[in-house]
């Protein structure tokens, strides 16, 4: 989701706003049937085989962003490489099946239920015999004890980076033998199969300096599949080997060996037999794919406008390699011995692609466009809907996933995906596209057609630290400044950004609740590229820092045009001002499909008045100085989606509150759009046992979520892999937790099957 930064006061006027009578008659479109959840709109791609076709040892060599600053998956600065080695190497009480719901994993734990309610709730978990660490030790209560204390939030000695649910634990006992857990909870908790997972050893959470030193550079007791063998930070590697203690079906890999790779680089890795899987962009999907049908690739690709001298210069230059001076043609013939040898380069390359597969699936994670209702224009809870109605989320969903052959439906929920058991479509508490809708909002609202515009006073900066203005050379829609959509001759000096906005507070609390994850893999994501544009994942436990004030805004210079097909509608005043929205946006390698979908809402937008500044920034500065700081009115990022979202999502959605010195907490609701009723269901939710119940609630909050028009979700994100053909058992995984003991590399001759062995 996005942040904006805003003071206390702002907040609360623009909460002020989503009145009972609003919301209250969507609310029942968030009651419906267990059948609403629906099966998951992309399969898994892994190339199933069954074990009895893999064949015994090998390397896989796997592209990852990091190597990470730490194994222990509850600290802050955990990234998604952390999450990876933690599946091979540890254990989950649960993990995720391909719908995307929690099941139990037998290969740690026989049974796990709630056998009391009162005076307490008390869940027994009944771990598999054969469990151990190792060092030889076995799996038990004092693991669990140690990990509870670690995580409770009542040492502060611990850094760690969330409690939830561990503090609504009140003891941990030995059952009747060794084998047995009883965990007894103080307050009731409905997520508790969140728990656990992954389970530290106590040597890493017994004490506060193990905690927070001895596992951030190695794993020295582990119990997984694999064990943690090295760690090559010169050399951007963390090498996986097959745990010799491991009691479940035995690794058919030998090793796993994950490499820190670039994005941008991964086509190239994989074409010099330096990996085997790697998660990619769709230009090196294209490419792939390319390389199977002997085609030069997507820049080559048709409609393209583009010759294949033109493309393989393109690629050149990104790769370093200096045209001729006397290369100005963009003849083949006329290329240069730079460009020539360029050629070579990709048509090795190329050749050696063909040995790859892309296999797809949609990430369990999606991409919303966020409001930042603080203060402002967007504080007007009729603003938002108008924006929300302008928007066509089929249209946009196509724009990303149709090219790839990915399902393009729009997400209908902020709080689950479809397939997993909370999900219903809610979208329709707010309402689908309908421009004649907006328009009304915007006009009760008071903003109106060709009314008179104060002009800006000079030097107003752009939009948030290391915002750019347009030049005069710069492309309107590709170009790496500010552009502005929507505004007439009249309109153009644009509206002033309410300067001097209040301080915001510390958002997110070191007690963990401010760091979205899936809880039952102990998933956190930084602001690192997650299969898609860098820089658009929400990041793990970004805090609204203190102090944060909003420069006063300014459109683009005099003269900037509408992109290429925008007819806009005659531009909205209201008080002197144009009514104009700032657009931020990611610059990097990347954060192409994001810009493409941020062109189609401009469009969308003006057809209902509203213009749009688009600000693109460095994938560096985009979350902390933009989203978190809250230097945007609109911007586009990811969330994962999650088993449990009573207890992830919660914060996300939070009313913001004053903190003790102040300042305002938002927890990780960049949008500063919440309500108490909102706050009230998720923690009905977390506290009920009955499951349809809470499934119930969970769909209430979000009809409510919706009609508060602070987020709209609109597509799930594509998981493109590229992978050796050999490869089996691996690829896009979908929602599944990974089996990585049943990865490897086909038996000559064998084939994948229609799926692999269950355990």
């Amino acid at each position: 989701m996005s942040h904006d930064g805003v003071g206390p006061r702002a907040v609360m006027r623009s909460v002020a706003f989503l009145t009972a009578g609003a919301l209250a008659v969507p609310l029942l479109s968030g009651c419906g049937s267990a059948d609403e959840a629906g099966k998951p709109l992309a399969h898994q791609d892994i190339a199933p085989a069954g074990r009895a076709r893999v064949a015994e040892g090998g390397t896989l060599r796997w592209a990852v962003d990091t190597v990470p600053e730490t194994f222990n998956t509850f600290q802050a600065d955990a990234d998604a490489t952390t999450t990876r080695v933690a599946q091979a190497v540890l254990p989950a009480m649960y993990r995720l099946d391909a719908a995307g719901r929690p099941q139990r994993d037998a290969d740690y734990l026989e049974s796990a239920k709630v056998v009391d309610t009162e005076p307490r709730q008390v869940v027994l978990y009944k771990l598999n015999q054969q469990a151990v660490w190792s060092d030889g030790r076995e799996i038990g209560a004092a693991d669990f004890a140690a990990q509870w204390r670690a995580l409770a939030g009542k040492d502060s000695a611990y850094w760690t980076a969330r409690n939830a649910g561990y503090d609504r634990i009140e003891k941990i006992e030995r059952g009747s033998n060794d084998l047995e857990v009883r965990v007894t909870f103080k307050r009731t908790y409905a997520d508790w199969r969140s728990l656990f997972s992954p389970l530290y050893p106590k040597d890493v959470m017994g004490t506060p300096d193990a905690f927070n030193d001895g596992a951030r550079r190695k794993l020295k007791v582990t119990a997984g599949p694999f064990a943690l063998k090295k760690v090559d930070r010169k050399q951007d590697e963390v090498r996986l080997t097959r745990n010799a203690r491991w009691w479940g079906h035995p690794a058919k890999l030998s090793e796993i060996v994950l490499t820190a790779v670039p994005r941008d680089e991964r086509a190239s890795a994989l074409a010099e037999g330096k990996i085997d899987l790697a998660e990619i962009d769709p230009a090196a999907a294209q490419r792939v794919d390319g390389a199977a049908h002997g085609t030069a690739g997507p820049l080559a690709g048709p409609g393209s406008g583009r010759t294949a001298a033109k493309t393989l210069r393109a690629w050149a230059l990104a790769h370093g390699v200096q045209e001729d001076t006397d290369d100005e043609s963009d003849d083949e013939a006329g290329s240069g011995a730079g460009l020539r040898k360029a050629m070579a380069t990709w048509e090795t390359q190329q050749k050696a692609l063909r040995s790859f597969e892309v296999r797809r699936s949609l990430e369990p994670a999606y991409t919303q466009l966020a409001l930042n209702g603080a203060d402002g224009v967007l504080a007007d809870e009729r603003v938002r809907r108008a924006v929300a109605r302008a928007l066509d989320r089929r249209e946009l969903a196509k724009v990303v996933l149709k090219p790839l052959g990915l399902p393009a439906e729009p997400v209908g929920s902020h709080l689950a995906l479809a397939g997993q058991d909370a999900y219903a479509d809610s979208s329709g508490a707010l309402g689908g596209q309908d421009t004649t809708e907006a328009q009304a909002l915007l006009a009760d609202a008071g903003w109106v057609p060709g009314g008179p515009v104060t002009k800006q006073e000079k030097g107003e900066k752009a939009a948030g630290p290391k915002g750019r203005k347009a030049g005069k050379d710069d492309d309107s829609a590709d170009g790496d400044g500010t552009y502005v959509v929507g505004e007439d001759d009249k309109a153009r000096a644009g509206t002033e950004r309410g300067a001097g906005r209040a301080a915001e507070g510390e958002s997110a609390r070191r007690s963990g609740e401010g760091g979205k994850q899936l809880a039952q893999e102990g998933q956190q994501y930084k602001q690192v590229h997650q299969g898609g544009a860098p820089g658009a994942y929400a990041p793990k436990g970004t805090a609204a820092p203190k102090g944060s004030s909003s420069p006063q805004g300014t459109p683009g210079p005099e003269g900037t045009a509408a992109p290429a097909g925008v007819a806009p509608a005659k531009a909205l005043a209201k008080d002197g001002k144009a009514l104009s929205l700032r657009f931020v946006l990611p610059s990097g390698p990347g954060s192409e499909p994001l810009a493409a979908v941020a062109g189609r809402i401009t469009r969308m937008l003006a057809k209902v008045g509203i213009g749009t500044e688009i600000t693109k920034v460095s994938d560096e500065s985009y979350f902390k100085d933009h989203i978190a700081s809250g230097q945007y009115d609109l911007a586009l990022y990811s969330w994962p989606g999650s088993a449990f979202p009573a207890t992830d999502a919660r914060p996300i959605y939070a009313k913001p509150v004053p903190a003790a010195d102040g300042s305002l907490s938002v927890e990780q609701n960049y949008t500063r759009v919440g309500t108490d009723q909102v706050d009230h269901l998720f923690e009905q939710a977390v506290s009920t046992l009955d499951q349809e119940e809470q499934r119930s609630l969970i769909r209430k909050a979000d009809s409510r979520i919706w009609a508060a028009a602070g987020s709209i979700p609109l597509y799930q994100r594509p998981q493109l892999t590229a992978v050796r053909k050999t490869v089996v058992n691996a690829g896009a995984f979908g929602f599944q937790t990974p089996v990585y003991e049943d990865m490897g590399f086909l038996k000559k001759g064998a084939k994948a099957s229609a799926s692999p062995s269950g355990k």
